[in-house]
Formats: C-alpha cells, structure tokens, sequence
C-alpha cells in the first residue's frame, strides 16, 4: 500500500509488516525518513536534527543557512559534486566536463501493479498484488533527470527499487554511475554481513560491525562471481536467527556490482547498491535514458532466519518463471563425474539404464558431445555433434535415454569459444580482445562478443539446432571464465565502457528468446558452479548450480550461505563419487543424499559402480525426496544450527505452510571420543499440534519439540546423518 500526504509530500509504502517512508523536504531534496517494521504513518521528517557542521557546504537555495547541508541530510537517491561527500548514487560527467549532479524533486506518480524493466529481470506481481511509485527528480541546469520506481510486494514485505536516468537536455552526457539503491540510515550501530568466497567455495557469510568510512564488496570480474554475491545484510549487533533487526538488499543483475556501506563522520550510514562504475560509462545523447538493474529490500525484527523466509517466499512467487511450477523438478543423473570427456554411446546409456533401475528420472549429457571436443582446449563455439562419439547424433542418444524411461537433457556454453575450433579460425575478431595484443586465456578459452548481433545470432542458431532435439526438456547453460580484454569493435573508442553491461543485457537477451522459442525447456544456470549464482539469473534461470563443489561436508557451508537470500528450490545439489574429486575425503552415500536433498537433487556418479548396498540406498534417497519434495523445496526454511561454528553437527528444518508437517535434517562432523549427549531443538511447528517422528506411535508436543527439543542420538563414525519426518495428527 502507498499513501502520499500531497500537502506536505510525504510518501509512505507500507507492507504487512514493515514501513518505507521518504519526504520531498526544503528546497526539493528528497529525504529518506524511515524504513522499518510497520508504524501507522506520520511525518517522520522531525527525526533530521539540523546543525551548522564544519565543512559541510550549503547549497545556493539555503542562502547563508548554514545548518541545511546535503552532506548531513539522510536522502533517498545521493548526488555527487554538489556538497554531500559520502559515496554518491549518481555520478556523470556533463557536456562542458563538470561531474556535477544536483538532484532536487519535481513530481510523482503511483499506479497499481507492478512496474517491469524492458531487458532486466524483476519481480513480477498480478496488478491486485502489488502498487507502483515513481517519484520524479531533475537537475535543473544540465535536463539529467531520475525516475525512482519503487514497487511494493506488501503480502511478501519486499519494497523494490529501480532508477532509470534520462536525458532531458539538448547536450549528450556519460553517465559514470547509476546505484539501484541508496538507503541511509539514522544510526550506525549496525553489523554488515556479505557472502564471500572463491570457486568451489563461494557465499560464506561474513560479518563485522560498521566502522567509521567505508566498506563493502563487488566484482569486477563481469560476473557477479564466485568472489562476492550481490546480496548484503545490515542487521543490529545481536541479531541472530530468531531475534534482531535485519535488513536484507540484493541486486538483480548478473555482472559487476558494487555493495558498499559508509559510517560518516555523524554515526549514520548509507548503503549503497548497483552496478560496479569501475571502467563503466554509457553515452546518453539528448532524449536516451538508461535503466539501471533492480534492487529489493525486504526488512524485519525478527531475525535472520524470518528475513531469510520472506526473501524465499517472494522470489518463489514473484521472481522465478518454471515451466515445472507447481512440480517436481525431475531428479537427474549427470554424467560428467562418471566420464568427463571421455565416453562413446554405449557408455552413456549404460550409465542412464543403471540409474534408471535406481529410480532417477532425467538423464543429462555433459561436456564433450560437439565438435572436437576431448579436452577443455578445443571445440567451444562448435555446436555440431561429433558423430565419432555420438553416431547418429543427440537424437539417438535421446531416443535410447527416453526408451529407457527417462527424459533427456544437454549441457552447453554458448558465451565462450576455443581458439582450437573453427569457429575462432574463421572469427576470431568475435571474441572479446583488444587491438594489438594477445587475449587472455581462462581454462584455455576466450569470451564471445555478445554485445556484436552477429555474434547473438550465430549463438542463437548454433543453440537452436541444440534446443530443438527431440525429446529435450532440460539444459544446463553454463559459463566458464571471468571476463577480460573488455574491447568490443561494435563500439567506438568512446563508449567502451559500455561493453560489460552491454554484455550482461546481452546474455539476458539470448537467455529470454530460449525461454520464448522453447517454453517447455528447464533451464540450469552456471557459471563454473556458483559464479553466477544471483537473482538476476534466476528470473531466467528458475535453479542454478550451486557450486562444483560437491563434496557434502564443503556443501554444508556453501548450501546455509546460499539459504540466506535463496530458496532450496533453486539451488542445484548432487551426490556424487567419492573420494571427492574437490577434496579426496570419502563420506557415506547415505549423508550424501541428505546434504543433496537440501537442494534440487540428483547424482553425478556412475551407478554402475555402487555396490549393491550403496544402490539400495539411492533407492531409499530416490523415493524419500519424491514423496516430500514439496516441503522441502517450498516449505519454511529454518537454520537450526550455525554451520560456520564448531559443533558436533549441522542441523536445519523445512516446514510445510500449514506447520502439519516437517523434514529435520542433521550430519555430524568428525567423530570423537565420549562426546556429550545432546538435543536439538526445532522451529516453525504448531505448538499446539502433536507430531509423530519417521511414523513412530510417540506423539511429540510441538510446543516442547521447540523449547525443550529433541534427543540426538550417538552417531558412531565420521560425517554420519539423520533425518526425521515430523506429521502432525
């Protein structure tokens, strides 16, 4: 809901349980005033306190009133060059070479429904869910003019953002920064938590409290990397997973970002959200706009662990567009752990007919089946099947898969090329290098200039002679390499800093035309496991591999990261060989499903190898996950212990809405000698319901599972695992 008092410009954006509010205030700066749990509303503009600061600068319209300083006014969308010296939301060097850029208000307009962005992901909502705000504002002497778009998902508590920059003089201008969010904050006693990491082991949460300037994180890397993830946490110093203020931002965008949080030299702070302005500029000639990516915001009282439930429930509802909605994504087996590069028909339908008998349901055909292809320094960008391989192409092998009873899926990479293909003989203009010097190789492969339409359009035809095989309903899209030499001769010299962007929309583009052409297609995103793990990807890409990691123990970490700001659905979770082709640790079959099945769920093995005893669990695992895959993949998520901490093991929960039934599960780390009992005490159920525990005749009070727990019983052995079934009677 959106209420405006028009006398003295207050906007005011409730959800069910929170409150944003901002003020076109003196002299037509817009002020942020609040954003926190639900209040009834009121002019909140009397929390500003004004005072005369050492330089702190005043603009012309205050006269000589020296306590009116944009550099101590909390605002809604910061400005650069005109007196406020804390990181800037806008930044664009104007016709005459002055980087000045002085924002005030000049309008609004809400409407209901939700707004969308030509060529961007976004939250989407029916017109009955959502309203819209877009507020107006203007630099008076260069026509730069802003639209704040604010979307309000109230039943979700989730308040988006978007800006878009037009160009309303008679002189082109660069843009050099253009933040999705800025959000200031009357206070600095606050922790910042990100989730940081590197290939195979990425989105593990770091905290710190706020220190006086600034910190933050990003990627430069033109994804948005293994490194950082474009999602941040500001949260009261002894927030936990059940109590505490917490603030929740991610950025829709899967290329170089920039989430940054300045303490000023007062105790406030400003968070700032968008893409990375390093080495970006775009050219905006009188009458263009740009539109930067979408932010969203979801605030609560109530901890970490209800921050974490509201940002699922929204993207489950209003980000991901599924062709399997409302159903089982299928568990798959995958045969690149089994064969790498190395395989010939009769090995992939053995291994397809194995786990066939097992159960599994799709099987999906990895690296190595397309031009000259056995190692990882030829063929990218030749998208013809090698019929020394595959005689009779992916047809056959699909038409053998499905008569074995399982549907049939593919991996590719469309973005990249090898320098050993022919597609580089005849093009090596295509990839991403600058003039006059030697590309730079990553995993001995080059970048395709997607920003060229040449170079879509051969991508395009190239997947669609894939796409259309029969039978296909799956393809994991992957992407292998950061980008570098950032050059694209589409572009004059002046508008290079344009190209990552340009690349990202780019990938956006090809990803939307596959979703049109191909509507029934599930599609995996990729990018070397979790270098591409964000919500961006996922409004394409409705579940993205986790990480290449797959080693359980590893994953424990990686997947309760990953649960902070994405539902279990999208997170893509196998079980694979051991010892572990990451970490050499060998850890039973049985705990390896259980950390799997916090996750899509699959196996990237060769089944042929299990012995008998390891087949009749995945049998086990198989039909488990099929039964109660509905709470485990939309139900409540809940952290039930904190996996970055010493322990004796790692425990979470999901919950079905109606709290009638719940999956509990917990892996042990190392053993130890005569280790001490211990309880586990659960959360989200009905405290006034009885739960039965994996079909037991004992009834549990839900109220005494909460707050008195559960008895852990001894686990002999290392990495050992449990899970319990909770139905409610």
């Amino acid at each position: 809901m959106i209420t405006v008092d028009q006398q003295n410009l207050v906007f005011t954006l409730h959800t069910r349980r929170t409150t944003y509010q901002m003020k076109a205030g003196r002299h037509g700066v817009l002020l942020h005033t609040y954003y926190g749990p639900r209040i009834r509303g009121g002019d909140l503009s009397p929390l500003i306190q004004l005072a005369d600061r050492g330089f702190s600068p005043n603009p012309p319209e205050a006269g000589h009133d020296r306590t009116f300083s944009l550099d101590t006014l909390p605002q809604e969308y910061a400005t650069s060059g005109a007196g406020d010296f804390r990181l800037p939301s806008i930044q664009a060097e104007l016709a005459d070479g002055s980087r000045i850029v002085d924002l005030r208000f000049c309008g609004y307009m809400v409407h209901q429904g939700k707004y969308a962005l030509e060529g961007l992901p976004a939250f989407f909502a029916r017109e009955d869910e959502a309203d819209t705000l877009t507020v107006y504002l203007a630099d008076a002497v260069s026509g730069l003019r802003v639209e704040l778009l604010y979307g309000v998902l109230e039943d979700c508590d989730l308040i988006t953002r978007a800006v878009r920059v037009v160009n309303g003089g008679e002189a082109p201008f660069r843009l050099l920064q253009a933040a999705s969010l800025c959000l200031d904050f009357l206070r600095a006693d606050l922790d910042l938590i990100t989730f940081d990491g590197r290939h195979t082991m990425e989105r593990l949460p770091s905290r710190a409290p706020l220190r006086p300037g600034v910190q933050g994180v990003g990627s430069v890397r033109g994804i948005s990397s293994h490194q950082h993830n474009p999602f941040a946490v500001l949260c009261e110093g002894d927030a936990n997973e059940d109590h505490g203020l917490c603030y929740g931002a991610m950025l829709l965008y899967s290329g170089g970002f920039q989430a940054e949080v300045e303490r000023d030299q007062f105790d406030n702070s400003r968070l700032v959200l968008g893409i990375q302005p390093r080495n970006f500029s775009w050219t905006l000639d009188p009458g263009e706009s740009f539109t930067a990516p979408e932010a969203a915001l979801t605030c609560t009282a109530d901890g970490l662990g209800a921050m974490s439930r509201q940002l699922h429930r929204a993207i489950r509802r209003h980000l991901l567009r599924d062709p399997w909605a409302g159903k089982r994504h299928p568990v798959l087996i995958n045969n690149w752990e089994a064969t790498e590069f190395h395989f010939d028909l009769e090995k992939l339908e053995g291994i397809a007919g194995a786990a066939a008998q097992l159960g599994a349901e799709l099987f999906v055909l990895d690296d190595g089946w397309f031009g000259v292809r056995n190692n990882d320094r030829q063929g990218l960008g030749d998208w013809g099947v090698n019929e020394e391989k595959l005689p009779g192409g992916l047809e056959r092998l699909s038409e053998r898969v499905r008569a074995l009873g399982l549907d049939f899926g593919v991996w590719v990479e469309p973005e990249m090329v090898s320098e050993d293909s022919e597609l580089y003989r005849a093009h090596p203009d295509w990839a991403l290098t600058a003039p006059g010097r030697a590309p730079t190789r990553g995993r001995s492969q080059l970048v395709l200039d997607l920003t060229r339409t040449e170079v879509r359009e051969y991508v395009y035809r190239s997947m669609g002679q894939v796409l259309s095989c029969p039978g296909l309903v799956y393809v994991k899209w992957d992407m292998n390499r950061a980008l570098t030499d950032v050059w694209s001769a589409a572009l004059p010299a002046a508008r290079q800093g344009e190209v990552c962007h340009r690349y990202v929309l780019a990938v956006y583009e090809l990803l939307e035309r596959v979703r049109r052409d191909y509507p029934h297609l599930l599609i995996e995103g990729c990018a070397g496991g979790g270098g591409r793990f964000d919500a961006g990807m996922l409004y394409y890409t409705p579940q993205i591999w986790c990480s290449d990691n797959t080693d359980a123990l590893d994953r424990l970490g990686i997947q309760c990261g990953t649960s902070f700001a994405y539902p279990a659905g999208t997170v893509g979770a196998h079980v694979s060989a051991v010892p572990n082709g990451q970490t050499c640790r060998s850890i039973p079959m049985e705990t390896r499903g259980v950390v799997a099945m916090a996750g899509t769920f699959g196996y990237e093995l060769d089944v042929r190898r299990c012995t008998e005893e390891e087949k009749a669990v995945i049998r086990r695992q198989i039909a488990f996950f099929k039964e109660h895959w509905d709470v485990i993949q939309n139900g409540d998520a809940y952290r039930l212990t904190d996996a970055f901490r010493p322990g004796p093991f790692t425990a979470w929960q999901q919950v079905s809405a109606d709290r009638r039934r719940s999956l509990v599960s917990l892996v042990t780390g190392g053993a130890s000698s005569n280790p001490p009992f211990a309880v586990l005490r659960l959360k989200g159920l009905d405290p006034e319901l009885n739960y039965r525990i994996n079909g037991g005749e004992e009834r549990w009070p839900g109220d005494a599972l909460m707050a008195a727990g559960w008895p852990v019983p001894y686990l002999p052995g290392d990495y050992q695992a449990l899970q319990l079934w909770l139905e409610a009677e």
